[in-house]
Order: C-alpha cells, then structure tokens, then sequence
C-alpha cells in the first residue's frame, strides 16, 4: 500500500509514553485507521527540549503581558525552549510534512482553548495556543492541522483527511513542475470537489488560472493554493453537497431511464433531508458512472477523495 503521505503528530496520540505522569494518550482512528494509509512522523516537544519522563506538570501561564510555559509555582519557564524547537521543526521538516495531528488542550501542543492561568493560579481563561503548534502554523499556514479531539467529529475528520490528500496532490504537482497546462488540470480535477466546499471560491480560482501570463505563474500559483486551501478548510454542508450532487447527475440525462432518474432523484432527495448519508447518492453515482463511463467525471477527486476502506463518508 502506498504509504507516502507524511503527517506530523504529536507522540503522545501515537501510543508513546512521553506525557508528563509517563502515560500516553494513543488515538485509535490515527493508529488503527488512518495509519494504514499515511506515515506518521511524531514529536514529543517537552521531551525534545530535554524535559524528562516523568516530569512536572507544566502549563501556560501570563506574566503581566506576556505569556510563558512554567511549573504551577512559576519556576522552570519553558516557553522560548518550545518555541524555539517549533520554529526548527518548521524549518527543518514542515515542508516535508501533509497534515499535522496535534494534542488537544496541551500548553506545548494545543491548537487553540488552551487553558492560560494567572501567576496565582487562581483562574484561567481558554484563549492560549500551544507554544510549539503555533510555530508549526505560523510557518505554513497551508498545512492542514487537526485536534485529536476534533477528529472525533466525523464532519472535521473526513474534513481533515480531505485535504491532507488535497495538499499531498498538491506538493507532488510543485516537485514535478508548475506550467499553466499542470495547474489548469489540477484545478479541474478538484472542480467538484472545491465546488463541494465554495462554489464561489471555484469560479473566482477559475478566473484567476486564466489569466496566467507568461513568467507570473509562480504567484499565481502560490495565490491558488492559498485560496483553495482556505475553500477546503470548512466542512462542506449538506446543501452545497447536494448543489454538487445534482450537477453531476446532470452527467447522465441521456442515459438513464425513467426508473433510473428517480431513483437517483431520490437518493439525492433523502441525502438532502439527512435520511441517508453521504455515501447513499455517491454510490449510485458511481455505478451509473461505470455503466456509462465519462473519462472526465471518473477523474473528479469528488468521487474519492480518500481511501474508502476509511468509511469516512459514512457518517456525514
């Protein structure tokens, strides 16, 4: 199985007892799931900077107008040391990386609610972001980034797997080389797809590939994948799905019979009013696509966006 889709994640959701109290917080979707697909780079940043196993608890804390990362007492500030080994990380291995699965709730980890308390400890409020995560952001703000804890809804998870393969596609194209002929293809095999998620953001993507001129493609390209990633990053809604879906059944009016074309209606219709799932109307769809092959829609990354053995269709 091609396994060539790299995804940062943080050690601990990988089983290994790097936590603080020598424990682990091992993600079952990541490791018994998802791991059959992609290759899992992990990174424990507190035992990175040389904190040991086990250790004390650390955990973000505002010092006047500056928040650091320190023991509850105060002492052992941690804050630079993390976001310095962030910033290597990014440098060193972000642009090698697909996706990034982090820690939930971590001072080091956390993508956001963090828990920042006050110097006495006495309250705290959920607006931190962990200090090693925020680097790996901040230095590609095109890789896609999930919780541990977000990936438990099934709308955010297919969401995130979506467009970790989106941007795997996306890297191989820039290592093989942008030309305008690449970049157009590109964008049409991930029409249905974009068109899924904003149907504005595809016309306006469209419009911009076609005024590529001569030397400038580089910038367009750099403005493509940033507006396409930003399209992606919500989950589509079931209105725009079925938006998607009609338009692909209009692939197949000279084809279908009368049973057929109801039947497809139908499975649309009950899609539409939360019946079925997802999967129900693309099923059908791809059947019919069989019957009556169509090189152009059998392309459409729509139709399989990720492994199907990771059923990740099903529950939305």
């Amino acid at each position: 199985m091609d396994k060539s889709l790299k995804i940062g994640i943080s050690a601990c959701l990988t089983g290994e007892k790097v936590r603080f109290d020598s424990g682990h917080k091992r993600s079952n979707f990541c490791m018994d799931e998802l791991a059959k697909h992609v290759q899992y780079v992990p990174f424990c940043p507190e035992v990175a900077i040389g904190l040991p196993i086990p250790r004390p608890t650390i955990r973000q804390v505002r010092k006047d107008d500056v928040i650091t990362v320190c023991r509850p007492d105060g002492s052992g500030e941690v804050g630079n040391d993390l976001k310095n080994y962030g910033q290597q990380v990014a440098q060193n291995q972000g642009q090698h990386l697909d996706g990034f699965i982090f820690c939930a709730k971590s001072p080091s980890c956390g993508m956001e609610r963090v828990k920042v308390f006050n110097e006495a400890g006495t309250g705290n409020t959920s607006e931190g972001v962990g200090f090693f995560s925020a680097e790996i952001m901040k230095a590609n703000p095109l890789l896609p980034c999930e919780e541990n804890g977000r990936l438990n809804d099934m709308h955010l998870r297919e969401n995130f797997v979506m467009r970790v393969y989106v941007y795997h596609s996306w890297r191989k194209l820039r290592e093989s080389g942008l030309s305008a002929h690449r970049l157009t293809t590109f964008h049409s095999l991930h029409k249905y797809l974009l068109m899924s998620h904003n149907y504005q953001a595809y016309r306006d993507l469209g419009r911009l590939l076609g005024s590529i001129e001569g030397d400038d493609i580089e910038a367009i390209a750099d403005e493509y994948i940033l507006g396409l990633m930003n399209a992606l990053k919500k989950p589509a809604s079931r209105k725009a799905h079925t938006n998607t879906l009609m338009h692909l059944q209009g692939y197949f009016k000279q084809h279908l019979g009368k049973e057929e074309k109801q039947e497809l209606r139908a499975a649309i219709e009950d899609y539409r009013q939360g019946l079925v799932p997802l999967y129900v109307p693309l099923t059908l769809l791809r059947h019919h696509l069989t019957v009556h092959p169509n090189p152009y829609l059998a392309q459409q990354v729509y139709f399989n966006p990720h492994p199907n053995d990771l059923k990740l269709r099903y529950g939305i």
